[in-house]
């Protein structure tokens, strides 16, 4: 059964053949049949459409061809030529300066007038300090430049005393031969100088006195206390000093320091005859001269020796000059001139610590990373925020160490920014080549001597700087990605052009930039 339905079915299938094959022949005599009359015409609306089209085809296919290929070669050419022409890398990024602010006194703060992302200029305050402690600390300086200025006016006056007395002395040297009256009279001035110091001491010993009780309950500072002791010490030296200067006069003539009568202006009534009051000068006015700061080395000669001796200090021997300019070199005057200017220069440190309490931006930029609010205690040197540079920057691009063949600084450099794609395009120059790649300045460079050496494409950095300010429309800001094209085959141009290293000694950026941009205005 199955044997017939197959010849059945390979019959029909072979009849359906026929039947078309004959349809066909058919369709094609009566095609033929009906061509004949026309001919021509028929066979051209039959083949016409279809030639038409593809002559269409070819004739727009030839108009775009000249419509797009000028189109692509005016935007691909550029390309091409840069492809050609310069050096690449898409390993760059912006770069530049950050100043950390700090301050430079420790206290509180009252007031930060800064936050993050502000822009300031050079010299704007950022934050103040509580300014109380600091102006307390200037107060007691200027007191106590006031009190170093008395004490130089005291020494000065001192000076100017003793110059006066070797003066005297000189002429009682040269004028009297044996004045002991006057010896006598200054024995006498002497004590009475001294009552004035025991006065001096007693009032001195009884405000101590009185001060003692007064500083236990608190009615007295510690410093009035101090300053009552030190006039009570400085009232005792000069007690001291008196006496030994009455002693001193007393032994000149010859006379024990205390007489039994404790009168110490008693002398005896022949003491005139006794000694030489030329001798006594002498001795007197040698020691003045040693408190001016100008000891005479002939102490055991004459008189005469000795006022020569001193005449040969001044070329014209006038004594009177000498002794004038001796004043300002007196012992005493240098160290109160010393301490003088020490108490000016901490009066400056106090001022400096006071004007330090306004924390003002060294630089213009933005400000970052503000960590610091009002009330916080800050010390000398903690980081409070930092402040970026807008003009300061530069680009960080790292190149192959088989693209620096032809690097030279000076080259000119196209900089395509991601932020602003085919926006803006901005113009550079090449500064300087970082000495070390980035492995070796890395913090654990490698050490390729352990026998695994693996050879690795280094990258150096280099260095790009702006030939114009960094624009206030389209800034660029640190951390940017940056394509740059160094122009290799360009001429180098602006300062070291051509090099490799920069010389030796430090260029400025503005008069790097000041360079480049006149390099530019002159480009045609």
């Amino acid at each position: 059964m199955s044997q017939d339905t197959s010849g059945n079915m390979t019959s029909e299938l072979q009849g359906a053949a026929d039947n078309e094959r004959s349809a066909v022949s058919g369709s094609e005599s009566v095609g033929a049949s009906n061509l004949a009359p026309t001919g021509r015409t028929v066979a051209s609306a039959k083949v016409g459409p279809a030639v038409q089209a593809s002559a269409w085809r070819r004739r727009t296919g030839w108009l775009a061809s000249l419509i797009v290929l000028p189109v692509a070669g005016f935007y691909l050419t550029p390309s091409l030529v840069r492809a050609f022409n310069t050096v690449s890398t898409d390993d760059a990024y912006v770069n530049g300066h950050v100043t950390l602010v700090a301050p430079r006194v420790a206290g509180k703060v009252v007031e930060v007038l800064v936050d993050d992302n502000n822009r300031v200029k050079k010299g704007d305050v950022l934050i103040r300090i509580d300014p109380e402690p600091f102006q307390v600390q200037v107060d007691l300086k200027r007191a106590a430049v006031e009190v170093a200025e008395g004490d130089l006016a005291a020494a000065e006056s001192q000076a100017r005393g003793l110059e006066a007395l070797a003066r005297s002395q000189r002429w009682k040297t040269q004028t009297a031969s044996e004045n002991v009256r006057n010896q006598v009279a200054l024995l006498k001035a002497r004590v009475a100088t001294l009552r004035t110091k025991e006065a001096i001491l007693n009032r001195a010993r009884a405000d101590y006195e009185r001060g003692k009780p007064l500083l236990k309950s608190g009615a007295m500072t510690r410093e009035e206390f101090d300053l009552r002791d030190q006039d009570l010490r400085v009232a005792d030296a000069s007690l001291k000093q008196a006496r030994e200067e009455v002693f001193q006069v007393r032994a000149s003539l010859g006379l024990p320091p205390e007489p039994q009568s404790k009168d110490l202006t008693e002398v005896p009534p022949d003491l005139d005859e006794t000694f030489s009051a030329v001798r006594t000068s002498l001795a007197e006015l040698l020691e003045t001269m040693a408190q001016l700061g100008r000891p005479l080395a002939s102490t055991n000669a004459t008189p005469t020796a000795v006022i020569d001796e001193f005449r040969r200090l001044d070329k014209n021997g006038d004594i009177d000059r000498i002794l004038l300019e001796m004043i300002p070199k007196v012992p005493a005057v240098l160290q109160a001139k010393a301490r003088l200017a020490q108490a000016r220069h901490d009066l400056r440190q106090a001022e400096l610590d006071l004007s330090y309490c306004e924390v003002r931006s060294d630089i213009g930029g933005i400000v970052t990373r503000r960590n610091v609010n009002p009330g916080n205690y800050v010390g000398v040197g903690q980081q409070l925020m930092a402040v970026r540079s807008i003009q300061e920057i530069w680009i960080d691009c790292n190149f192959k160490e088989t693209q620096l063949a032809d690097l030279r600084i000076g080259q000119r450099v196209e900089l395509h920014v991601d932020t602003y794609r085919r926006q803006r395009t901005f113009e550079g120059r090449i500064t300087g080549f970082t000495m070390g790649t980035g492995s070796t300045l890395a913090l654990l460079p490698p050490q390729n001597a352990t026998g695994n050496f693996v050879k690795v494409v280094q990258r150096l950095p280099v260095r790009v700087e702006l030939t114009e300010p960094n624009p206030e429309d389209s800034p660029l800001y640190v951390g940017l990605s940056v394509v740059p094209y160094v122009f290799y085959k360009e001429s180098a141009q602006g300062p070291h052009a051509g090099a490799r290293l920069q010389p030796h000694g430090l260029v400025s950026l503005s008069s790097v930039l000041s360079s480049d941009m006149q390099t530019e205005k002159g480009r045609p």
